[in-house]
């Protein structure tokens, strides 16, 4: 068991989403061991309170107001959004509504309470979790998934993880009646995972229209598999490009879709494995401790980019998953530079052994000390 860093404290009702497998509800068993689990993924359950959605009025009724309520899978059922806001309204019950993807929710128009219930997120994984666990070559091979970083057996575990995501996610619940289409274009956007979408290219290569990828981009953000990383836009003296970068929740999952069976130092695909993985821990560090950080990137059109900006250009980060960081590496940092001289950091992470700062200040940095300054609020 991981101790995981998530702040669950139970001031009021909120909702808990999260990818599969990132171990919502085995930290919520363990953290309110008393409460009332209704696992809608339990078919005679989910049938109950689908036929009849007052039933949950009736359970909750039958035992203390001060009980907490877990309804797991909240998605499958949006009906009982209707009974929750009641219930808060009424006995001032308290919830936590667990799901892995808001995509029905929406579609049904659902009561996400008006601000009764608030919203965390649980994603894998991440540096200081793992603190001694940690082995760099395994979070890039096995993604940061609990049961799957462990695992000595990672690529059949990954492989059932897509199974599972295409026949429950996709396929049972109607989000795509292309299946073969939709695999063609996951494996495709694996290959493009860290990169600028396109959604032409996307078209043209998978054989459909640009809005019907769209729309397969759009339910991997709302079943949280994946999002999209916006530019940096305001006060711009160059002509920048507009196109956003996508990247996917887990490293691990882009490896199997991708076909990555062993990923190694130096090279290419080490490189946007260790970029994801920095991503995902800025992504974690958010939702943890700053939601309302802004992450973005800065590219300069048909010139070249920094990987993420961090704050109102406040600190710009650039990845690079090479022991030795060259001249050339530095090149976006500096461009930078020349158009917002005020920015507070410039940082390239990377694998080099000692951190060190160069004549114009750019601070480079082993990933071990960017992690330990992230997450320490010393950033």
């Amino acid at each position: 068991m991981y101790k995981r860093i998530i702040d669950l404290n139970l001031k009021n009702s909120f909702f808990l989403w999260g990818p599969r497998q990132t171990g919502k509800s085995t930290i919520l068993r363990e953290r309110f061991p008393d409460a009332l689990f209704i696992d809608l993924l339990k078919s005679e359950m989910r049938t109950e309170l689908m036929t009849k959605p007052q039933r949950l009025r009736e359970i909750c009724e039958a035992r203390p107001a001060n009980q907490l309520v877990i309804i797991d899978e909240v998605q499958k059922v949006p009906e009982l959004l209707d009974e929750v806001h009641s219930l808060i309204e009424s006995r001032k019950q308290k919830f936590i509504l667990v799901g892995s993807s808001a995509r029905k929710l929406k579609k049904a128009h659902a009561n996400m309470l008006g601000g009764r219930a608030w919203t965390k997120e649980l994603r894998p994984l991440c540096w200081p979790e793992l603190g001694s666990q940690f082995e760099l070559q395994r979070a890039l091979n096995h993604g940061l998934l609990p049961r799957i970083y462990d695992s000595e057996n990672y690529f059949e575990d990954l492989r059932a993880y897509h199974s599972v995501y295409l026949k429950e996610e996709i396929f049972d619940e109607g989000l795509s009646r292309n299946l073969p289409a939709f695999s063609q274009f996951l494996e495709l956007a694996s290959l493009s995972d860290t990169e600028q979408v396109e959604y032409s290219t996307f078209a043209s290569d998978v054989g459909v229209s640009s809005p019907t990828v769209k729309s397969y981009f759009e339910i991997l953000q709302d079943t949280l598999i994946g999002e999209f990383l916006p530019i940096y836009r305001k006060r711009p003296k160059r002509r920048l490009s507009l196109t956003p970068k996508f990247y996917f929740f887990d490293v691990g999952i882009v490896n199997f879709l991708a076909r990555r069976r062993q990923l190694e130092p130096g090279s290419e695909t080490w490189g946007k494995a260790f970029e994801n993985f920095i991503f995902n821990e800025i992504r974690a560090y958010k939702s943890y401790r700053s939601p309302d950080l802004p992450i973005s990137f800065w590219r300069v059109k048909k010139e070249t980019e920094v990987d993420f900006i961090l704050g109102d250009m406040e600190i710009a980060i650039e990845v690079k998953g090479r022991a030795n960081i060259r001249e050339d590496h530095l090149k976006g940092l500096r461009l930078l530079k020349e158009d917002y001289p005020n920015i507070k950091r410039r940082i390239v992470v990377s694998m080099e052994r000692i951190k060190r700062k160069t004549v114009d200040s750019i601070e480079v940095l082993p990933y071990h000390d960017f992690l330990e300054e992230l997450w320490s609020w010393k950033l």
